[in-house]
């Protein structure tokens, strides 16, 4: 029998256009949270639901280990959960509904649930954790196995004789060391590395050096670890690398952080404890571009295996940086990429379109930022409202039919921006064809000058123009995009 059945609402096949990327990640935050149940003498078992189809799947595993309780725990280290996609907050009522059948107790921590505890208590979830939720979890379920009243639980909502509860909340972790090492043992790696071989891609395994981001865009929502920040210490990352390597033969890994090595000296002595204990890694990781200029940063990354850097650009049109509450300046989206580039550190940005009051002279701005500093690779996004953030707070009377995309390829404009939902998701694939246009003229280019650099990616690329050129070409005279000067 398993006491606690941990499991989680995200499903990779509900959600298209990243089961179509075949990289998925395992649920990190849920691991941490079984691994302290463990810990304290709880027996538990984990449904992982990202590789599978659909919530019916969980039927079976109730019957055979009968838990006690089910404990949907979302991985708040992956933004796709930020995002808060009714398919999955569906799928969710679903194992929720499946599990009270079976007389489990139901606890749910998420970024939805925290949002919309009241959608979760209506479908009969027994608790709601908000926020960080590992010590919330291990108090409320000590609680109740030793017949404790729950009312003075922090960090939880419930109902009683048909009103809500919602209990004061639990201040943050500060010392994240405290926790045991995630509970790796529990997932079928195996069937990860199947999916990624798919890509084409090598496997990569996701860890968290960090909780929480002390940075306040407007449209960032924190409903997990919120606007403070909090470190493991490099010896425990370390750790959980040589343990990756030794039992799962992992070389290359996803630093999943909100902002990675904002620590004063953090990234310095990370790689000082790789270096004691001969760990030779590759990392990708996201981070800020003003974070990046910072003392000898760019130089303790690369040493330490750095790969790649998504760094959030968002736009080149500085009164929309500004308008975000961003606290970067266009010129050092340019200065950082020049240096990691120049350090062989492959650079990605995040493009945010959409946000109120950007005009086509603000969009043109950031394709000619594209084209002109060639990052390796390109994320586009519209302005998402979410619940907790000032950007929300502005536009919430426009939320009226539709709140929350159903996948993360959705794309509805959910909200009365400049432009309609047709034209960003014309713009998106437009941008991406401008991206790849530019990406192999410069390919191209540079084998002129040089035929001895000619690879199989960068011939590829420059075949591909005699498709970009022209569709470049009738996709800007559609959108309009260099004849309206508003």
């Amino acid at each position: 029998m398993s006491e606690i059945l941990f499991s989680h609402s995200y499903y990779y096949k509900l959600d298209p256009k990243q089961w179509k990327n075949k990289m998925p990640f395992p649920p990190l935050g849920t691991l941490y949270s079984a691994a302290l149940l463990r810990e304290n003498g709880f027996s538990v078992d984990l449904f992982d639901t990202n590789l599978i189809d659909s919530p019916s799947q969980i039927i079976p595993v109730l019957e055979q280990t009968s838990p006690r309780y089910l404990v949907i725990y979302d991985d708040g280290f992956n933004y796709l959960t930020k995002m808060c996609l009714t398919n999955m907050r569906e799928a969710c009522f679903e194992m929720i509904a499946l599990a009270k059948k079976r007389d489990c107790t139901v606890i749910v921590c998420s970024s939805d649930a925290t949002d919309h505890y009241e959608k979760y208590l209506q479908k009969e979830a027994d608790f709601i954790i908000q926020g960080e939720g590992e010590q919330t979890l291990l108090t409320l379920i000590q609680n109740i196995e030793n017949q404790q009243p729950t009312d003075a639980v922090a960090g939880i909502c419930y109902q009683k004789n048909n009103q809500v509860f919602r209990n004061a909340k639990r201040e943050v972790m500060q010392d994240l060391d405290s926790l045991p090492q995630p509970a790796w043992d529990l997932v079928n790696i195996d069937s990860y590395k199947n999916i990624w071989k798919q890509s084409g891609t090598e496997f990569t395994l996701n860890i968290a050096t960090t909780r929480g981001c002390p940075y306040k865009c407007n449209w960032c929502a924190k409903p997990i670890y919120g606007n403070r920040y909090n470190a493991h210490s490099p010896a425990y990352i370390a750790a959980q690398i040589e343990y990756l390597q030794n039992y799962f033969g992992v070389k290359r890994f996803w630093m999943c952080d909100d902002i990675f090595g904002l620590k004063p000296r953090w990234v310095q002595e990370f790689k000082q404890e790789l270096n004691k204990r001969d760990l030779k890694i590759r990392y990708f990781i996201q981070s800020r571009v003003d974070l990046l200029l910072k003392e000898d940063t760019i130089d303790a990354l690369a040493e330490s295996g750095l790969e790649e850097v998504w760094v959030g650009a968002e736009s080149a049109s500085q009164p929309i940086l500004d308008a975000m509450d961003k606290g970067t300046k266009v010129e050092e989206i340019y200065k950082a990429t020049e240096l990691l580039k120049a350090k062989n550190i492959k650079v990605a940005f995040f493009l945010q379109f959409g946000y109120l009051g950007e005009t086509k002279k603000d969009i043109r701005k950031t394709i000619a930022m594209v084209k002109q500093l060639q990052p390796d690779n390109i994320g586009i996004s519209v302005s998402y409202p979410l619940p907790g953030t000032v950007f929300y707070e502005k536009v919430k009377d426009d939320l009226k039919l539709k709140a929350n995309w159903s996948d993360s390829d959705d794309f509805e404009m959910m909200f009365r921006g400049s432009y309609n939902s047709d034209f960003y998701r014309k713009l998106q694939r437009f941008v991406h064809k401008e991206f790849r246009k530019s990406q192999g003229i410069a390919y191209l280019k540079t084998v002129l000058r040089n035929p001895m650099q000619l690879e199989a990616k960068k011939l590829l690329s420059i075949l591909k123009l005699g498709y970009y050129i022209p569709s470049v070409f009738w996709q800007a005279q559609t959108l309009k995009i260099y004849r309206d000067e508003r």
